[in-house]
C-alpha cells in the first residue's frame, strides 16, 4: 500500500524528514527516491512490487486531482449587489474544516494541493469599492449579524492595530476579532500606500466602534517608530467613549485562536494583572541599549535600519531594570492609564529612542516596575513567549524540539502557517499567533475563521443575548 505521508511529501515538495521516519517510509517512497536504497535490494523490489503500487498511487492521485477539481468551485458570499471585482476576495473552498483540524490524511492532502493551485490576489481597490456602500459592506461580511451576551458587553475590549500592506488580510484579522462593544483603533504606515490608507480609512467610515488613529508614524523597522505608533493608539484609546478593560495590540499577519466570549473569559481571569512576555536580557541582547544607534539608510526592504554606533549611552533613568521581550501585550486599563500621566514612564521613553527595537524591551520592563497596575515583580521568574499566551510565534530553529515542523512557508526564520498546523494552533493554549497569510495557505485561515465562528455561538449558548433587530 502507498503511505499518504509520502505522497503528501512528494505533492507538497515537503522534505520527507518531515513527516516520516526512514524506517517507516513505504516503498512508494524508494520508488520516487532510489538513491535510499541499495540498487540490488531495489531491482528485487522493483520486479516483485513495482506495479501494484504504482497503479495504487497513480489511483490516488487521480482521484485527489479530482476531487479537487470538483471541491474547488467556488462558493461565493454575499450579495450581487457587492462589486464583482470584492466577490473574488469571497471565494470559500468546499473543504471539510473538521476533517482538517481531525488531521484527515484525504483532506490534508486536498488543501495541499489548492495551496499549491490558487493564487489569491486582493487587491486593496476591491476594499476601497466594498466599502462605498458601507451597509452592503456590513451585511456581507456580517458585521451586522453579531450578537453579544452580557458578559462580554460588560467587558469590552480594545485593540490596537499597526498595519502597513494587504488591506484584505486585515479586514479578516478585524471581522475575526471584532465585536460591536469593543473599540479599535487602526494606526497604518505613513508610508503606506494610497490604495492601502483608504482602504483603512474606509473600514472606519462603515465601523462605528473602528477609528484611525490620529496621529501616525512613518514606521521603520526596528525603530522607535513602531513603539510610537501603538502608543499613539493608546493615547486615543483612551478617549473612547467606550470603557474597555483591557488592550491588546496586533499587526497585520496576526490572528486570533480565541474566539471573543473565550477572550473575555481569560481576560476576566487575569484579574487586572498583564499579560506579556518579560525576561532578563543576555549579554547579547543588552547591546540593543548599551549603545546609541542611528536610524540609517538601508538598500533592502527596510528603507531605514537602526544601526549601532560606538557611543555609550547612560543608564536608564530612575535606576530601572531592565527587562525584554516582545513587542505584543495583553495591558489593563489601569496601567495605560498610570502610563500615560507617569513621569518615569516618559524620561524612559525618551531615553529609549536611540536604543534598537525599544518595543522589546520597553513594555517588558515597564511591567516590572514596583507598584504598577498589574505588576509582574522582579523577584518573578522569567515569563517566556511560550509562557505568556499573548502571541504565539514558531521560529524555524526551534522546530521539532519545542514545536512540529512548519507546514507552511519560512520568512526570515518565522514559520507561515498552513493547514496542516489547524489542530496544534488551536490547542496549544495562546490566544493569538503570527504568521498568516493567504497566498501561502488559503485554507487555514478560512478554517480559523470557521473554527472561531463556531466557538463563540457555542459559548454564547445560553446566555443572554442582544441581537441586531431584524
Amino acid at each position: 500500500m502507498v503511505c499518504f505521508r509520502c505522497l503528501f511529501c512528494f505533492i507538497s515538495k515537503i522534505p520527507l524528514n518531515v513527516l516520516v521516519s526512514v524506517p517507516q517510509v513505504c516503498f512508494y517512497c524508494f520508488v520516487l527516491f532510489p538513491h535510499r536504497m541499495n540498487a540490488k535490494r531495489f531491482m528485487l523490489k522493483l520486479r516483485k512490487k513495482f506495479i501494484p503500487p504504482v497503479l495504487s498511487v497513480l489511483t490516488v492521485i487521480i482521484l485527489l486531482l479530482l476531487s479537487v477539481k470538483y471541491i474547488y468551485i467556488p462558493e461565493f458570499l454575499g450579495p450581487t449587489s457587492a462589486p464583482a471585482d470584492v466577490v473574488q476576495s469571497f471565494v470559500k473552498h468546499n473543504i471539510s474544516c473538521k476533517a482538517i483540524y481531525d488531521m484527515d490524511p484525504v483532506e490534508v492532502g486536498k488543501s495541499l494541493i489548492i495551496r499549491r493551485k490558487t493564487v489569491v490576489e486582493d487587491k486593496d481597490e476591491s476594499l476601497i469599492d466594498f466599502t462605498e456602500n458601507c451597509p452592503v459592506f456590513r451585511k456581507t461580511r456580517g458585521y451586522d449579524d453579531l450578537c453579544v451576551s452580557e458578559e462580554e458587553k460588560i467587558f469590552p475590549i480594545a485593540y490596537s492595530l499597526v498595519v502597513h500592506k494587504n488591506a484584505w488580510m486585515v479586514e479578516r484579522l478585524l471581522r475575526a476579532v471584532y465585536s460591536p462593544n469593543n473599540v479599535y483603533c487602526i494606526h497604518y504606515d505613513q508610508k503606506s500606500s494610497a490604495q492601502f490608507t483608504a482602504a483603512m480609512e474606509g473600514l472606519s467610515r462603515c465601523l462605528p466602534n473602528v477609528f484611525v488613529s490620529s496621529k501616525r508614524e512613518a514606521v521603520f523597522y526596528a525603530s522607535i517608530s513602531r513603539l510610537k505608533a501603538d502608543l499613539n493608539c493608546l493615547s486615543d484609546l483612551l478617549t473612547s467613549e467606550v470603557k474597555w478593560k483591557y488592550v491588546i495590540n496586533l499587526c497585520g499577519q496576526d490572528f486570533p485562536l480565541k474566539s471573543n466570549m473565550e477572550l473575555v473569559s481569560e481576560l476576566r481571569g487575569l484579574k487586572g494583572s498583564s499579560m506579556l512576555e518579560t525576561s532578563r536580557p543576555s549579554e547579547l541582547k543588552k547591546q540593543r541599549f548599551l549603545y546609541h544607534y542611528e536610524l540609517q539608510d538601508a538598500s533592502f526592504e527596510y528603507k531605514k535600519l537602526p544601526v549601532k554606533t560606538q557611543q555609550a549611552k547612560s543608564l536608564p533613568p530612575h535606576n530601572i531594570e531592565m527587562f525584554i521581550g516582545n513587542a505584543y501585550f495583553v495591558l489593563s486599563r489601569e496601567f495605560i492609564q498610570f502610563m500615560n500621566s507617569s513621569a518615569v514612564v516618559r524620561d524612559f521613553l525618551a531615553w529609549s529612542e536611540d536604543t534598537y527595537s525599544p518595543d522589546e524591551h520597553f513594555w517588558a520592563t515597564l511591567v516590572r516596575l514596583p507598584g504598577v497596575p498589574g505588576e509582574v515583580p522582579r523577584s518573578q521568574p522569567d515569563i517566556t513567549d511560550l509562557m505568556s499566551k499573548t502571541r504565539l510565534v514558531k521560529w524555524q530553529y526551534l522546530e521539532e524540539n519545542l514545536y512540529p515542523p512548519c507546514s507552511g512557508q519560512h520568512v526570515r526564520s518565522i514559520c507561515i502557517f498552513g493547514a496542516a498546523e489547524l489542530h496544534w494552533l488551536l490547542n496549544y493554549g495562546h490566544w493569538f499567533a503570527n504568521k498568516f497569510d493567504p497566498k501561502v495557505d488559503p485554507i487555514l485561515l478560512q478554517c480559523l475563521e470557521d473554527k472561531l465562528e463556531e466557538k463563540q455561538k457555542l459559548f454564547q449558548k445560553g446566555t443572554t443575548l442582544t441581537c441586531p433587530k431584524g
